[in-house]
């Protein structure tokens, strides 16, 4: 099932693009949104990792980055995200009701077009922003990440279900595998959920073994990959415009 936000498909043919901004001051986020948007053929979407900024926690400021971003990338689709410690971000570790006010921000704000909200939050606050995000227009990526190990099939499975039953947009995990029978459970796992779920659907497994599952998902159903242009978000990302011709090449095989 395809989700449209402004005008991409996602969920449908090649796996888009997105490419993640981690500047930690407003200068080195514009500077990195210029360079995304002089090149677009090699992003489809952004992702604002707001985590990584160093005022992530003054409304004003994260207002002032996100109106910016929309100028810069114009009518290419944003996704916003705070990935707390636990989930592997950045910033300091922060109260439960610090993260639901800082979601609540940026959907009033109006500017971003998809919502990253952590599964690990729990099924009420989930409820809650989910809610908030749809009242205003704002789709919504349910994300859960371990860095430690690939979790049991059976794990990965009920987490992807659970994001479809909460109503997000769309559903994503990443797991950090430990051998290459680890990346082949998630891939396993992705292709049954993609075919299942009324969502689209996102995994990766990170660092070298995983490489394989950020160029398959056409493949096995992952509908967004994640590129660089600079700095990376998480382990094993690969250059944008080398993840485009791959991609590219992948999809032009298939018959």
């Amino acid at each position: 099932m395809a989700l449209v936000v402004r005008n991409l498909k996602i969920g449908t043919g090649m796996p888009k693009i997105c490419v993640p901004i981690t500047g930690q001051s407003i200068e080195e986020i514009k500077a990195e949104a210029v360079k995304i948007a002089a090149d677009e053929s090699k992003a489809d979407l952004v992702e604002w990792r707001a985590d990584w900024f160093e005022d992530v926690f003054d409304k004003e400021a994260v207002w002032i980055v996100l109106n910016m971003l929309r100028k810069i990338i114009n009518d290419m689709p944003l996704i916003a995200t705070f990935r707390t410690k636990k989930e592997g971000g950045a910033a300091k570790p922060c109260s439960l009701s610090s993260y639901k006010q800082w979601i609540l921000w940026v959907i009033g704000n109006g500017q971003a077009d998809l919502i990253d909200i952590e599964w690990s939050a729990g099924e009420e606050t989930a409820a809650e922003l989910i809610q908030a995000a749809h009242a205003a227009g704002v789709k919504v990526i349910m994300s859960n990440h371990d860095f430690e190990k690939t979790p049991s099939d059976d794990v990965m499975t009920d987490r992807l279900m659970s994001m479809a039953l909460s109503g997000a947009d769309i559903g994503k995990i990443a797991v950090m595998p430990h051998s290459g029978e680890d990346t082949a459970r998630l891939l396993q796992v992705t292709a049954r959920m993609s075919a299942k779920l009324a969502c689209p659907v996102i995994t990766m497994a990170m660092g070298w073994y995983g490489i394989v599952s950020r160029l398959g998902g056409e493949t096995f159903g992952s509908c967004i990959t994640f590129g660089t242009a600079g700095k990376a978000s998480a382990p094993g990302q690969i250059d944008a415009g080398k993840l485009r011709t791959i991609l590219e090449l992948i999809h032009g095989q298939k018959g």
